[in-house]
């Protein structure tokens, strides 16, 4: 009996303690509860993320490096929002840099689409940005092109690391609001005889401070037959090495196409430099790839002054030219006389590989332009050219 009486109070001093326990975890678990729902000022996950990114913006803002221009999307430019859901996370004064290239007729011409996936997946396979960055990407496009470029993109841009939004500019729209600007101009830089409206979005360069939102205040012109090397966000730090009168940064041109244009000017100027080779010559410029600072553009008396159609014309007359490369052209003339507007790009952000007038004409001179020595950044095919392989 003893024995069983022992038994019986030992067990019964082991079922105390258990219940104890169980008393005790009901009350740890209700503390937990209690602090979630009442001492979280009902924080939650998404929440808190953004105040971490808010932060970390924060400690971002004095860098001055990127265009903190507002979205421009207006009701004249049709856009799609390209990036991933998370961008609706980011703070207002997000970082945006802007990238603008022309997507007309590209529906029309399989030659064209393969360009533009060469450019888009290179770039997406080289660009990278900070996380509080946005590429916006601008086309220039008709119905047709801008709905097989919507289509596209989805797929030549899913594997991007950077955040990006896409914007479509009606071609007919841009085109109305230049021509009264570029008008006078084209009759010197335009193929055929006289000035063409259609012709005037071949200007776009010359005056898109003019007709582009003030809040843009930057961005980077780029051609479709393009091969990304780099981190495009690299091209956008060489406005930092702008001069203070310097508005637009652009390459040399790389054939003696100008030596060509000029040359009746270099017949009556035999000592000139206009038209020779680098690194003493003025071989022109090439638009394939082109820093715009728009800001600066607007600023410019001078530049502005070079876009009436009175000085344009006694640039022409005194250059005896005659183009058919619009923007290019303009720019190239004026550049003769007014190196200060343009900052020098170096030659490996625009490799230009045409080799065009080596074949007609140039073949002695040919190489004293087409060098190009330093990193390749982006290859341009232009003239359809084959870009190499990676």
């Amino acid at each position: 009996m003893d024995v069983l009486r022992v038994l019986s109070v030992t067990m019964g001093r082991i079922s105390t303690f258990r219940s104890y326990q169980i008393i005790l975890l009901l009350a740890a678990a209700m503390a937990v509860v209690a602090f979630y729902y009442f001492g979280s000022e009902k924080q939650n996950f998404s929440s808190t993320t953004k105040r971490i990114k808010e932060t970390q913006a924060s400690h971002n803002t004095n860098r001055d490096d990127a265009d903190l221009s507002l979205d421009i999307r207006s009701g004249q430019a049709e856009s799609r929002r390209g990036s991933r859901d998370d961008l609706e996370e980011k703070p207002q004064r997000i970082k945006r840099f802007h990238a603008l290239m022309m997507f007309t007729k590209v529906n029309k011409s399989l030659n064209l689409q393969n360009k533009f996936q060469v450019a888009m997946r290179s770039m997406a396979k080289h660009g990278r940005f900070l996380e509080d960055e946005v590429l916006v990407l601008h086309f220039v496009s008709d119905v047709g092109s801008q709905e097989l470029g919507e289509r596209m993109l989805h797929e030549l841009l899913l594997d991007a690391t950077f955040l990006y939004e896409v914007v479509f500019h009606n071609v007919d729209t841009l085109t109305e609001k230049l021509f009264p600007i570029v008008e006078a101009m084209q009759k010197h830089f335009s193929a055929g005889s006289g000035a063409y409206y259609s012709d005037a979005i071949f200007f776009l360069s010359v005056a898109m401070h003019r007709i582009m939102p003030a809040e843009l205040k930057r961005i980077v012109q780029l051609d479709l037959d393009l091969k990304y090397r780099s981190n495009i966000r690299d091209l956008f730090q060489e406005f930092n090495h702008f001069s203070p009168e310097a508005v637009i940064g652009i390459t040399r041109e790389m054939q003696p196409v100008y030596r060509h244009t000029f040359w009746q000017y270099r017949k009556d100027n035999p000592k000139s430099h206009v038209g020779d080779p680098p690194p003493d010559g003025l071989p022109g410029f090439n638009s394939g790839v082109m820093l715009l600072n728009l800001d600066a553009m607007r600023r410019s008396t001078l530049y502005n002054q070079l876009l009436e159609p009175k000085r344009v014309t006694q640039f022409a007359e005194k250059f005896h030219f005659r183009g058919h490369l619009g923007d290019q052209d303009f720019f190239t003339m004026i550049g003769m006389e007014h190196g200060e507007l343009f900052y020098p790009l170096a030659c490996g952000w625009n490799r230009q590989l045409c080799t065009w007038w080596r074949d007609h004409g140039y073949g002695d001179v040919f190489q004293l332009y087409y060098q190009c020595d330093g990193p390749l950044h982006i290859y341009h095919g232009n003239c359809n050219s084959p870009i190499p392989d990676d």
